[in-house]
């Protein structure tokens, strides 16, 4: 992906010298697929080393920064400076309590079975999930130029974002779980309040580019380090540069990559990494998550009683 060897470039222009030799295999495709549990065991394979964008619980992908912190101009998404301050700018302009008492989806609805189970919840003649999801319609926003899809003016829907910083949803029965969540936070507005702006902290503070650019040179540098050769130049492999990128680059495309361009080498950095945890905080995380989505389900089913 264009966006994505772009950043690779960029952490090379901050952290000239920095950033180790290395091969690596990176699958472009969102949705993980290196399944955990077929690598448990005393005979189980090795684990595949491949580099995407997604992870989760289940899978063991090496999960890399999303190509559109550069900016996503098919869609006229922002690098993400710019979109940052455009979300911030938005989430400024409508008080919490006068927004509208709904849950707020947009997006392509196509790429995944959970996406199209979603759209299911939207509200129709005959019934109301307290949800509003907007399909993105390609064609009609690629004529309009993507007007529509500035993720900064899409912040007039209270969002419920939960315990702390998001609130569950249960898969296996979505639209009454998002009509209860969007029922509690309509019902407890200063609490739901409190949690949607412990997310937006966790933005503000934690999700910036200098963090990115730290993960991407930890994780390829102790990802080089376990290589058990010396990487070398294969003879068909192309050279790339930020200058042949943007000379090829048009439009909002070119616009992108300039503007996400790194201006200047740092001398200092990358931050420290924090000592990993050990397995009984591991345990102690997982139980806490655990526990506050038994909680909501314990409260979904009592509700469906009354």
């Amino acid at each position: 992906d264009l966006f994505t060897i772009w950043g690779i470039l960029q952490l090379l222009r901050r952290y000239p010298g920095r950033v180790p030799d290395l091969d690596l295999m990176f699958d472009c495709v969102d949705w993980p697929v290196v399944r955990a549990h077929l690598y448990r065991g005393e005979h189980a394979p090795f684990i595949p080393p491949l580099f995407r964008y997604c992870g989760d619980d289940r899978t063991l992908d090496i999960v890399f920064p999303d190509w559109s912190f550069w900016g996503w101009p098919e869609i006229n998404i922002k690098p993400w400076d710019a979109l940052y301050k455009d979300l911030k700018d938005g989430n400024s302009k409508g008080k919490w309590f006068s927004r509208e008492p709904y849950a707020y989806w947009k997006g392509n609805a196509a790429v995944a079975t959970s996406r199209q189970e979603l759209v299911k919840c939207n509200v129709s003649s005959t019934q109301d999930w307290n949800a509003r999801i907007y399909t993105q319609d390609w064609f009609k926003e690629s004529k309009e130029g993507y007007k529509t899809s500035n993720l900064g003016s899409q912040c007039t829907h209270r969002s419920l974002m939960p315990l702390q910083h998001y609130w569950p949803v249960r898969d296996d029965n979505k639209c009454a779980s998002i009509q209860y969540a969007v029922d509690w936070g309509n019902s407890h507005k200063q609490l739901a309040q409190r949690i949607g702006k412990e997310a937006s902290d966790f933005v503000q503070q934690e999700v910036n580019m200098d963090h990115v650019y730290d993960y991407m040179l930890h994780l390829l540098t102790e990802y080089a380090n376990l290589l058990t050769f010396k990487p070398t130049k294969p003879p068909e492999a192309v050279e790339v540069c930020p200058e042949s990128l943007v000379c090829q680059a048009e439009g909002t495309e070119k616009k992108f990559l300039m503007e996400s361009m790194v201006k200047s080498a740092h001398d200092s950095g990358p931050c420290d990494l924090p000592p990993p945890f050990n397995p009984q905080e591991l345990t102690m995380l997982k139980q806490r998550k655990e526990n506050s989505i038994r909680q909501v389900e314990m409260w979904e089913r009592r509700a469906s009683t009354t």
